[in-house]
Protein backbone atom coordinates (compact mmCIF):
# COMPACT_ATOMS: atom_id res chain seq x y z
CA UNK A 1 0.00 0.00 0.00
CA UNK A 2 2.89 2.36 0.74
CA UNK A 3 3.99 2.51 -2.90
CA UNK A 4 0.54 3.78 -3.91
CA UNK A 5 0.98 6.83 -1.69
CA UNK A 6 3.31 8.28 -4.34
CA UNK A 7 0.89 7.65 -7.18
CA UNK A 8 -1.14 10.86 -6.93
CA UNK A 9 1.86 13.21 -6.37
CA UNK A 10 3.71 11.68 -9.32
CA UNK A 11 0.61 11.87 -11.51
CA UNK A 12 0.07 15.52 -10.52
CA UNK A 13 3.73 16.26 -11.29
CA UNK A 14 3.41 14.69 -14.74
CA UNK A 15 0.24 16.64 -15.54
CA UNK A 16 1.88 19.84 -14.27
CA UNK A 17 4.92 19.29 -16.53
CA UNK A 18 2.69 18.60 -19.52
CA UNK A 19 0.64 21.77 -18.92
CA UNK A 20 3.82 23.83 -18.61
CA UNK A 21 5.41 22.39 -21.76
CA UNK A 22 2.29 22.73 -23.92
CA UNK A 23 1.37 26.13 -22.53
CA UNK A 24 -2.22 24.97 -22.07
CA UNK A 25 -2.70 27.36 -19.14
CA UNK A 26 -0.68 30.19 -20.65
CA UNK A 27 2.97 30.87 -21.23
CA UNK A 28 3.41 32.17 -17.71
CA UNK A 29 2.83 28.70 -16.23
CA UNK A 30 6.15 27.66 -14.63
CA UNK A 31 7.43 24.10 -14.97
CA UNK A 32 8.39 21.99 -11.95
CA UNK A 33 12.04 22.69 -12.74
CA UNK A 34 11.37 26.44 -12.81
CA UNK A 35 9.72 26.21 -9.40
CA UNK A 36 12.62 24.19 -8.03
CA UNK A 37 15.03 26.90 -9.19
CA UNK A 38 12.67 29.47 -7.71
CA UNK A 39 12.88 27.75 -4.32
CA UNK A 40 16.67 28.01 -4.49
CA UNK A 41 16.44 31.71 -5.39
CA UNK A 42 14.06 32.32 -2.47
CA UNK A 43 16.44 30.60 -0.05
CA UNK A 44 19.61 32.19 -1.41
CA UNK A 45 18.51 35.66 -2.55
CA UNK A 46 15.07 36.18 -1.04
CA UNK A 47 11.95 38.06 -2.07
CA UNK A 48 12.09 40.97 -1.62
CA UNK A 49 15.87 40.76 -1.92
CA UNK A 50 17.39 39.96 1.45
CA UNK A 51 14.15 38.51 2.85
CA UNK A 52 14.97 34.84 2.59
CA UNK A 53 12.58 31.89 2.47
CA UNK A 54 13.66 30.70 5.91
CA UNK A 55 12.50 33.96 7.46
CA UNK A 56 9.19 33.86 5.61
CA UNK A 57 8.56 30.32 6.86
CA UNK A 58 9.48 31.19 10.45
CA UNK A 59 7.16 34.20 10.66
CA UNK A 60 4.29 32.37 8.96
CA UNK A 61 4.67 29.48 11.40
CA UNK A 62 4.56 31.95 14.27
CA UNK A 63 1.34 33.54 12.98
CA UNK A 64 -0.38 30.25 12.16
CA UNK A 65 0.45 28.52 15.43
CA UNK A 66 -0.38 31.60 17.49
CA UNK A 67 -3.81 31.92 15.88
CA UNK A 68 -4.39 28.17 15.91
CA UNK A 69 -3.32 27.92 19.55
CA UNK A 70 -5.77 30.64 20.55
CA UNK A 71 -8.57 28.86 18.69
CA UNK A 72 -7.68 25.52 20.28
CA UNK A 73 -7.53 26.85 23.84
CA UNK A 74 -10.96 28.50 23.50
CA UNK A 75 -12.80 26.05 21.23
CA UNK A 76 -12.12 22.75 23.02
CA UNK A 77 -13.32 23.78 26.52
CA UNK A 78 -16.26 25.67 25.00
CA UNK A 79 -17.25 22.67 22.87
CA UNK A 80 -17.01 20.31 25.84
CA UNK A 81 -19.27 22.55 27.92
CA UNK A 82 -21.75 22.92 25.05
CA UNK A 83 -21.91 19.18 24.54
CA UNK A 84 -22.14 18.44 28.27
CA UNK A 85 -24.72 21.03 29.35
CA UNK A 86 -27.95 21.56 27.43
CA UNK A 87 -28.66 24.93 29.00
CA UNK A 88 -25.14 26.16 28.24
CA UNK A 89 -25.49 25.03 24.62
CA UNK A 90 -28.88 26.74 24.36
CA UNK A 91 -27.30 29.98 25.61
CA UNK A 92 -24.15 29.91 23.46
CA UNK A 93 -25.15 28.10 20.26
CA UNK A 94 -27.14 31.02 18.73
CA UNK A 95 -24.09 33.29 19.00
CA UNK A 96 -21.83 30.63 17.48
CA UNK A 97 -24.23 30.04 14.59
CA UNK A 98 -24.58 33.77 13.87
CA UNK A 99 -20.83 34.35 13.72
CA UNK A 100 -19.88 31.08 12.00
CA UNK A 101 -21.09 31.96 8.44
CA UNK A 102 -19.13 35.23 8.41
CA UNK A 103 -15.92 34.74 6.37
CA UNK A 104 -12.70 35.59 8.23
CA UNK A 105 -11.91 38.08 5.46
CA UNK A 106 -14.93 40.15 6.50
CA UNK A 107 -13.23 40.79 9.85
CA UNK A 108 -10.11 42.34 8.29
CA UNK A 109 -11.06 46.01 8.87
CA UNK A 110 -12.05 45.39 12.49
CA UNK A 111 -8.91 43.33 13.09
CA UNK A 112 -6.80 46.32 12.05
CA UNK A 113 -8.75 48.65 14.35
CA UNK A 114 -8.64 46.31 17.33
CA UNK A 115 -5.12 44.89 17.08
CA UNK A 116 -3.24 47.15 14.69
CA UNK A 117 -0.80 46.02 12.01
CA UNK A 118 1.16 43.04 13.30
CA UNK A 119 0.92 39.60 14.85
CA UNK A 120 -2.29 40.35 16.75
CA UNK A 121 -4.46 41.06 13.71
CA UNK A 122 -3.04 38.12 11.72
CA UNK A 123 -3.49 35.71 14.63
CA UNK A 124 -7.07 36.93 15.11
CA UNK A 125 -8.03 36.19 11.49
CA UNK A 126 -6.36 32.77 11.60
CA UNK A 127 -7.99 31.94 14.94
CA UNK A 128 -11.43 32.76 13.52
CA UNK A 129 -10.89 30.36 10.66
CA UNK A 130 -9.71 27.50 12.89
CA UNK A 131 -12.17 28.02 15.75
CA UNK A 132 -15.46 26.77 14.34
CA UNK A 133 -14.40 23.33 13.03
CA UNK A 134 -12.80 22.59 16.39
CA UNK A 135 -15.73 23.70 18.54
CA UNK A 136 -18.38 21.98 16.40
CA UNK A 137 -16.49 18.68 16.26
CA UNK A 138 -15.91 18.85 20.00
CA UNK A 139 -19.64 19.27 20.61
CA UNK A 140 -20.41 16.33 18.33
CA UNK A 141 -17.78 14.23 20.07
CA UNK A 142 -19.15 14.86 23.54
CA UNK A 143 -22.72 14.20 22.42
CA UNK A 144 -21.59 11.04 20.65
CA UNK A 145 -20.31 9.37 23.83
CA UNK A 146 -22.46 6.33 24.68
CA UNK A 147 -25.00 7.47 27.32
CA UNK A 148 -24.74 4.04 28.95
CA UNK A 149 -21.15 4.79 29.90
CA UNK A 150 -22.23 8.00 31.63
CA UNK A 151 -25.05 6.22 33.47
CA UNK A 152 -22.71 3.42 34.52
CA UNK A 153 -20.30 5.98 35.96
CA UNK A 154 -23.11 7.67 37.87
CA UNK A 155 -24.29 4.32 39.19
CA UNK A 156 -20.81 3.70 40.56
CA UNK A 157 -20.98 7.02 42.40
CA UNK A 158 -18.83 9.16 40.11
CA UNK A 159 -19.33 12.90 40.39
CA UNK A 160 -20.12 15.08 37.40
CA UNK A 161 -16.58 16.45 37.25
CA UNK A 162 -15.15 12.94 37.29
CA UNK A 163 -17.55 11.85 34.53
CA UNK A 164 -16.45 14.82 32.46
CA UNK A 165 -12.73 14.06 32.90
CA UNK A 166 -12.81 10.26 32.78
CA UNK A 167 -15.67 9.52 30.38
CA UNK A 168 -16.72 12.44 28.18
CA UNK A 169 -13.32 13.93 27.36
CA UNK A 170 -11.62 10.60 26.45
CA UNK A 171 -14.69 9.46 24.52
CA UNK A 172 -14.86 12.66 22.49
CA UNK A 173 -11.11 12.83 21.73
CA UNK A 174 -11.34 11.22 18.24
CA UNK A 175 -13.89 13.82 17.14
CA UNK A 176 -11.89 16.62 18.74
CA UNK A 177 -8.77 15.59 16.83
CA UNK A 178 -10.77 15.53 13.58
CA UNK A 179 -11.78 19.12 14.29
CA UNK A 180 -8.17 19.99 15.08
CA UNK A 181 -7.03 18.61 11.73
CA UNK A 182 -9.69 20.54 9.85
CA UNK A 183 -8.94 23.68 11.87
CA UNK A 184 -5.22 23.44 11.11
CA UNK A 185 -5.96 23.19 7.39
CA UNK A 186 -8.21 26.25 7.50
CA UNK A 187 -5.57 28.12 9.51
CA UNK A 188 -3.14 27.71 6.63
CA UNK A 189 -5.87 28.61 4.14
CA UNK A 190 -6.42 31.95 5.88
CA UNK A 191 -2.70 32.69 6.16
CA UNK A 192 -2.40 34.67 2.91
CA UNK A 193 -5.35 36.90 3.80
CA UNK A 194 -4.04 37.33 7.36
CA UNK A 195 -0.61 38.37 6.13
CA UNK A 196 -2.08 40.97 3.81
CA UNK A 197 -2.88 42.97 6.93
CA UNK A 198 -0.57 41.41 9.50
CA UNK A 199 2.85 42.03 7.97
CA UNK A 200 4.92 45.03 8.89
CA UNK A 201 8.39 43.48 8.93
CA UNK A 202 8.38 42.16 5.33
CA UNK A 203 8.25 38.49 6.29
CA UNK A 204 5.54 35.91 5.66
CA UNK A 205 4.75 33.31 3.00
CA UNK A 206 1.50 35.02 2.11
CA UNK A 207 3.25 38.37 1.79
CA UNK A 208 5.96 36.72 -0.31
CA UNK A 209 3.38 35.20 -2.66
CA UNK A 210 1.65 38.56 -3.15
CA UNK A 211 5.03 40.20 -3.84
CA UNK A 212 5.80 37.54 -6.45
CA UNK A 213 2.43 38.23 -8.07
CA UNK A 214 3.12 41.95 -8.25
CA UNK A 215 6.49 41.24 -9.89
CA UNK A 216 4.97 38.65 -12.26
CA UNK A 217 7.39 36.04 -10.89
CA UNK A 218 5.03 33.11 -11.24
CA UNK A 219 7.79 30.60 -10.52
CA UNK A 220 8.29 32.15 -7.09
CA UNK A 221 4.52 32.43 -6.58
CA UNK A 222 4.01 28.72 -7.21
CA UNK A 223 7.06 27.95 -5.06
CA UNK A 224 5.44 29.80 -2.15
CA UNK A 225 2.18 27.93 -2.64
CA UNK A 226 4.10 24.65 -2.70
CA UNK A 227 5.90 25.52 0.54
CA UNK A 228 2.59 26.25 2.28
CA UNK A 229 1.20 22.94 1.03
CA UNK A 230 4.18 20.95 2.25
CA UNK A 231 4.20 22.61 5.69
CA UNK A 232 0.45 22.05 6.01
CA UNK A 233 0.94 18.40 5.09
CA UNK A 234 3.67 17.98 7.71
CA UNK A 235 1.51 19.68 10.35
CA UNK A 236 -1.30 17.24 9.60
CA UNK A 237 1.11 14.30 9.87
CA UNK A 238 2.21 15.59 13.27
CA UNK A 239 -1.39 15.79 14.47
CA UNK A 240 -1.99 12.22 13.30
CA UNK A 241 1.07 11.01 15.20
CA UNK A 242 -0.29 12.67 18.35
CA UNK A 243 -3.67 11.10 17.63
CA UNK A 244 -2.18 7.60 17.50
CA UNK A 245 -0.46 8.11 20.84
CA UNK A 246 -3.54 9.54 22.53
CA UNK A 247 -5.83 6.85 21.15
CA UNK A 248 -3.79 3.74 21.78
CA UNK A 249 -6.87 2.24 23.44
CA UNK A 250 -8.80 2.16 20.16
Amino acid sequence: MKKWKLASPLAALAVWQALAVTGALGRATPSPWDVLKGLYDLAATGLPRGYHLQGHVAYSLLRVFTGFGIALVIAVPLGILMGWSRWFEAAVDPLVEVVRPVPPLAWLPLALVWFGLGLGSAAFIIALGAFFPIVLNTVLGVKGVDPRLVEAARTLGAREGTILRRVLVPGSTPSIITGVRIGMGIAWMTLVAAELIGVKNGYGLGYMIMTARDLARFDLLVAGILVIGVIGFLADRLIRIVEKRLLRWR
